[in-house]
This record gives C-alpha cells, structure tokens and sequence, in this order.
C-alpha cells in the first residue's frame, strides 16, 4: 500500500511538472515596466508577474519530489525483497519440520498399529482360554455335584453356614482384642493426659496453722499491750476476735485464731501500734478500722490477680472481692488461693486436651469453693456459691460445674466432670491438705454459732483453739445480773449439743462506754 501510494505521489509530480513546463513555453514573459511622468515627476507601476520564477521552483520542486520518490521506491523494493527473502528462508525450515514430524507420526502409527494388532491377538487368545476355563469350571461343578449328591444352591447354602460361624467366632475374637486394645490406649492416654496437665499444676505447700507471731522491740512494749488493768489488750482482742498470748514466746506476741481473716488484721494491727508507740483503747480501735478496710483492698487486689493468671475476665467486682478471700482461708490446710489457681489452670489444660469448653472449665473452677467465704448465710458451701453465682446472673453451665463438682449430683456435661476431676486432683495429691483442719474450723464456728443464738449477744470469739468462747453482750439489753445467767446457758447448751476434746471455757463481757466531747 505504501509502495501505491509514493508511485502516485511520484507520478503526479511528473504531471505538474510536464505540465507547467508546457505552459510556460506557451506563454510569453511579460515584463513591467516603471514608466515616469516628467511632468509630475511621480513613478507610476504596475505589479509584474514573475513566470519564469514560479516555473523554475515548480520544476525544482517536480525534480526533488521525483527523486525522493525514486530513493523511497528503491528502499521500498529492497526491504520487501529481504523480507520475501526471509519468508522463504522461515517457510523452508517449517517445511523441514513438517517433514521430519510426518516422518515420525508415520513411525508412531505404524507401530501402535503393530502393537494393536499384537493386543487384539493377545484378547482374542484370553477370551478363548476364558472359554475353556468356564467348560472345564462347569465339568468339575457338575463333578462335585454327582460325587457329593448335593445342588449348587444346597452346597453353596452349607457354605455360607459354615462361613457365617466362622466369620462369628473371628468377629468375636477381634471385638475383644479391639476393647482390650482400646482400654490399654485409653489408659494410656488418660495417664499421659493427667500427667502433662499436671505439670501446670507444680507448686510446693506449707500446712497453715492458727497462730501468727508478732515480734517485740522490748520487754516493756509487752506491758504497754496489756495496758492498765488489762484495758488495752481486752480492747484489742474485743475488736479483733483473737486470743493475745504474751508469756509463751519471750519477745513475741503469739495471735491464735481459727479465722485467717481476723488474724491477719490483729497482726497488721499489731504491728502498725507497735511502731506507733500509741497503744491506748481509742487508737486501737481506729487503727483495726483502717486495717480492716485495708485487708478490703488487699483482698479485692487478690482476687484481681487471681482472675488475671485464669484468664477470666469481665467478671463482677463483687465476685472479684469474694475471691479475694480465698488469700486468708483454708481448707484442709490448703489455701484456697492456691489451691483455686492450681485446679483452674488443670481444668484448662485438661480441657483443651479433651476438646471440651474451656471457657465454661475456667469460670466453673474459679468459682467452685467461692461459696466457703460466703459468711452471710447458712447452709453448705455448694449451696451457697450456687446461690451466689445465680444472683450475679453466671452462665447456667458454670452454676452446674459448681454445682456438681463434689457429685451430689450427676454431671450434666463433661465441663462439670473435668471440674470435678481438677479439684481432686489438686486436694488429694500427697502434702497438699491436712485432714483435721477442716473439722477443727467447724468446731470453731459450731462454738461461735451456739454463742450468737442467745438474745443481747453482739460478737462471739472461739480462741484458744477453741478451749475458750469469748461473748460480748450489748449493756443495754443484758445487765450485770443476767450476764452470769448467760455465760450458764451458753455453757450448758454447748455440752449439750456439741463434741469437743478437754474442757470449754465461756466468758461474757458487758462493758459500757461513755463517750462525751468538749467544746
């Protein structure tokens, strides 16, 4: 197409060119001339026309397009010989190509057609053994059938007779062999199970006792404790429920209480009095107050603690404060701090291993003692928790694991037998609980209860180890005269209904307290 098209170009530049060559030697040059005027001495013109001019440019122009055609039209030709050159070079490789693949094809259907012919050879020679085989399978079928005096159906009937008893006796065998294989693994990975859970669990117990020591700078801070007439140390033990023995340990105060809680706080107390130096019945009693609410935050930090190593959170504040107790309870010996931990983090691990509900093997573990540190209310520690985990609108599933953790009642889920599981696995294992704690604390709190169901009782304290049950009375509803009538029937009620080694010694305290202020 470009080729055309500059041998149009060139042609009709050929055409101009003859063509206004032609014309120009048809027409004369006419040339203007300045003619003047002497008279007015002014030039007058005409505007001549140069033909000549234009004739030459245009041939110029004609020759320069020819020649420019004449180098296009040779570059033109040039290019498309090499590539013609080119083509016939590529088109004689691919048919090259083509011949050799065509050689090759040929080969190839030459020899599938050879080894075609070989299979149809080898099919026809199988199918014609298959024949004899079927003949000869039907002569021996009959063969069997006259020497046995038996049909087909008949035979084939014993057959599967005898096949089925024997397919019985194996099936049995390989069923037991199956269960005792599987009571051997499961076995085995319940042991494995336990043990990697219970690696979580690793942590050493010392066995609480019910005193604490509190050390004295001097011998004569010990008389300062007791203060005159015995006031100070009445008052302290008033406000705190423990029993202060000073004569036992020289240079210590031995606290002895049954209740953590009130131990802790006679201590704390203790000691921010002895480095106060200012031991009188109005600050102690300011100095337990603050203590008291101090213990408050100590125990709701704890308890804060404790849901965070679970993992459990979103949790109430109120529970989170009741957890908290868990710090200065035992049960068995064992802290229940400790002891909540420990089952809470092989609940989890047990829980992943069996692919149960974590979440539900966390909360239920977490909150399946908190009703021991329920003080407000009567009844067991399951009932308790349960109600108290109701109230606080818990998972329906976490109530049951709690609910069911010590089975008095069936499991409804394995969420609740994995909880169940955890607690015995970390109160049973060797050191971890001591066995006559729990009944001492009841005998303790059974002593406190008989003391607080008489009318004008305000505060009962078992102390001693529960040799000695000390009651405070309100002044306004128990005299003087009725106080030595009480501290009777406190006694008498107490041997009646209650077990107890040795003898119990009841004290009742009335004392009135006059409180006036000076302006």
């Amino acid at each position: 197409m470009e080729i055309l098209t500059l041998i149009l170009v060139s042609t009709v530049g050929v055409g101009v060119g003859l063509f206004l060559s032609k014309k120009n030697k048809k027409t004369p040059v006419i040339e203007e001339r300045q003619v003047v005027l002497p008279q007015e001495n002014t030039p007058i013109t005409t505007a001549p026309v140069e033909s000549s001019t234009m004739v030459l440019e245009a041939r110029n122009k004609a020759k320069e397009l020819i020649l420019e055609a004449r180098d296009q039209a040779l570059r033109i030709k040039t290019e498309a010989e090499e590539e013609a050159r080119r083509t016939r070079e590529r088109t004689m490789e691919l048919e090259k190509k083509y011949a050799v693949q065509r050689a090759q094809i040929e080969a190839k259907e030459k020899d599938l057609e050879s080894k075609f012919n070989s299979v149809k050879q080898a099919k026809e020679l199988l199918e014609k053994k298959q024949e004899e085989i079927n003949s000869f399978y039907e002569k021996q079928q009959s063969e069997l059938q006259r020497m046995a005096n038996l049909t087909k159906e008949e035979a084939k009937q014993q057959l599967l007779v005898s096949t089925d008893r024997e397919l019985a006796e194996e099936k049995g065998r390989r069923i037991r062999q199956a269960e005792e294989e599987i009571k051997r693994e499961s076995e085995k990975i319940a042991q494995e199970i336990l043990v990697s859970t219970m690696r979580f669990a690793v942590s050493d117990y010392i066995v609480e006792y019910t005193t604490s020591k509190v050390k004295l700078p001097d011998e004569e801070m010990k008389g300062r404790i007791i203060g005159k007439e015995g006031r100070n140390i009445r008052t302290f033990e008033e406000l705190t429920g423990v029993d202060l023995d000073m004569d036992s340990s020289p240079g210590e105060v031995i606290i002895s209480s049954f209740d953590p809680v009130r131990r802790e706080i006679a201590k704390v107390s203790l000691e921010k009095l002895l480095t106060d130096g200012r031991i009188q019945p109005a600050h102690i009693e300011e100095v337990v107050e603050k203590t008291k609410s101090d213990i408050e935050h100590v125990m709701y930090k704890e308890g804060d603690n404790l849901c965070h190593k679970v993992g459990a959170y979103n949790v109430p504040k109120e529970l989170i404060q009741m957890l908290g107790r868990f710090k200065y309870r035992f049960s068995y010996g064992q802290n229940m701090m400790e002891h909540t931990l420990e089952e809470t983090r092989l609940g989890i691990a047990i829980a992943y291993e069996l692919g149960a509900n974590v979440e539900i093997v966390r909360l239920g573990c977490l909150f399946h003692d908190i009703g021991k540190v329920v003080t407000d209310d009567e009844g067991t520690h399951i009932d308790l928790g349960v109600d108290l985990l109701k109230r606080y609108k818990v998972s329906e599933d976490v109530v049951n694991c709690v609910a069911e953790h010590h089975e008095d009642r069936p499991f409804s889920s394995i969420e609740s037998a994995i909880v169940n599981l955890s607690d015995h696995i970390s109160g049973a294992r060797p050191g971890a609980r001591s066995e006559d704690y729990e009944s001492y604390v009841k005998r303790l709190k059974e002593l406190e209860s008989a003391a607080m169901s008489f009318d004008g009782v305000d505060k009962a304290y078992a102390v001693s180890a529960g040799r000695e049950v000390r009651i405070f009375v309100s002044p306004d509803k128990v005299d003087d005269a009725s106080t030595a009538y009480l501290a009777r029937e406190i006694a008498k009620k107490i041997e009646l209904e209650q077990t107890y080694p040795g003898v119990v010694k009841v004290t009742v305290i009335r004392e009135t307290r006059v409180v006036e202020t000076a302006k």
